[in-house]
């Protein structure tokens, strides 16, 4: 069992029943997915499909080290002439994690990657939206253990989003405190 999972029902829950009055431990919301999403079309916006397919390869080769799940391309959905984006052609990638690898890659995110990331204080509370999801950006994935930066052809960031099945932003930003996520406390 993951130790963020071991946390949760040991520690969390009973905090968040105290805290929130909740009658059942069920009702304490819990983290559902993380959504991981890499932008690239810019970089591929002017290159010819060969040099286009090789940035695309190596993005998916270094987000599914990251993540331990293969990746899928995201296509443009229309034409913009000023971005130079073509309809169809691939501008990112996304990896959807859920129970044993969402515990996995949180707690690279949480223990490694986030203490490595330069000038890092601790997560915003404005990340966090109304129904207490949060979403973090990582300005170079070079950050996670599993990329070498010797090796990497392309750096690039990524936004992961931690989808909770809270009903409020209070209850969402506690449970992620509680889980370990480093967060920023308002003065």
């Amino acid at each position: 069992m993951s130790y963020l999972k071991e946390k949760y029902e040991k520690e969390v829950i009973p905090k968040m029943k105290d805290e929130f009055c909740y009658k059942s431990s069920m009702a304490v919301p819990k983290i559902r997915k993380v959504v991981v999403n890499v932008g690239f079309g810019r970089e591929t916006a002017s290159k010819s499909s060969d040099e286009r397919k090789k940035i695309c390869k190596s993005v998916l080769d270094d987000l599914t080290f990251i993540t331990g799940q293969k990746g899928f391309l995201t296509n443009a959905k229309k034409s913009i002439s000023a971005f130079k984006v073509r309809e169809g052609i691939p501008v990112g990638a996304m990896v959807t994690l859920r129970k044993t690898k969402m515990y996995d890659f949180l707690e690279k995110l949480i223990n490694i990657a986030l203490p490595r990331s330069r000038d890092f204080q601790g997560i915003e509370q404005k990340s966090f939206d109304n129904k207490g999801n949060l979403t973090v950006g990582i300005k170079e994935h070079i950050v996670f253990p599993e990329v070498s930066p010797e090796k990497s052809k392309q750096i690039f960031g990524f936004e992961a989003t931690i989808v909770t099945n809270a009903r409020k932003r209070e209850e969402g930003l506690e449970l992620l405190k509680l889980m370990g996520f480093p967060i920023k406390t308002v003065k």
